[in-house]
């Protein structure tokens, strides 16, 4: 007995010890990634101040006229906080951004869509010193509000659609559904919108958050952090560069 239980008092101190070790690792871990994402949230800060500032004049000739339409995907969590996503609508007004797509998955952003109506859709140029500060100029938008319950609803629409077209007739041909039947289903259903030309993504995840799919196939997406942690300057940045890419499209 007295061996048997001298040796399950080894072992659990041998167990324990490698539990130990393994929650100090652990802990360094998270420790390292907190610093990289702090010494990454520096130099985002910096490079923002530099770019509003005009100091990079790389930016300061923008195209904006090739986005036409303009994605924001938004966490549902963080797009409860209406006053930050006023404040980023506020900054893609003063670029001139003239067609936004709202989208988070919960559908926040359509319920408090009469507040981003009625502070953008009837914008007005104010006067004196603001036309010579971007920042302060406003322009009327246009929005769409989308979340992932329309995407939903469409597909089981265009499906049923389909279902009805080739299935419920027992003589009729069965192809093989592509994306073109689908497209077409859509478009006779009224889901025509167009596909935004650059999309940026704000949330801690680094993925679509489930816009629909057939919105983007030929869209660039842009991960941009928090929208807690939004910079105007990172905004000026993503937009240039979409400018700046050559999109092939096939024939």
């Amino acid at each position: 007995m007295d061996l048997v239980t001298e040796s399950q008092t080894f072992l659990r101190r041998n167990s324990l010890s490698g539990n130990i070790v393994l929650y100090l690792l652990w802990q360094i871990l998270h420790l390292l990634i907190r610093v990289l994402y702090f010494v990454r949230e520096i130099i985002r800060a910096v490079e923002s101040y530099l770019i509003t500032n005009g100091i990079v004049n790389a930016y300061n000739d923008l195209n904006i006229d090739r986005v036409k339409y303009l994605g924001i995907v938004i966490d549902s969590d963080e797009a409860r906080k209406t006053s930050d996503v006023i404040e980023l609508l506020e900054w893609l007004s003063a670029i001139g951004v003239k067609k936004v797509c709202l989208y988070d998955r919960e559908g926040v952003l359509k319920k408090s869509k009469e507040v981003f109506l009625e502070k953008f859709g009837s914008a007005k140029l104010p006067n004196g010193n603001a036309k010579t500060d971007p920042l302060i100029r406003k322009k009327q938008m246009d929005f769409e509000f989308v979340s992932i319950s329309d995407g939903k609803e469409a597909v089981a629409k265009a499906a049923n659609l389909l279902y009805k077209k080739y299935y419920v007739d027992g003589d009729s041909e069965k192809p093989f559904f592509t994306e073109t039947y689908l497209t077409e289903a859509l478009k006779t259903l009224g889901y025509v919108e167009p596909d935004p030309d650059l999309i940026l993504i704000y949330g801690p995840a680094r993925c679509n958050l489930g816009f629909p799919a057939w919105r983007i196939r030929y869209t660039e997406m842009v991960h941009m952090g928090r929208l807690k942690n939004k910079k105007y300057g990172l905004i000026l940045k993503a937009i240039h560069r979409f400018t700046k890419v050559k999109q092939n499209y096939g024939s």
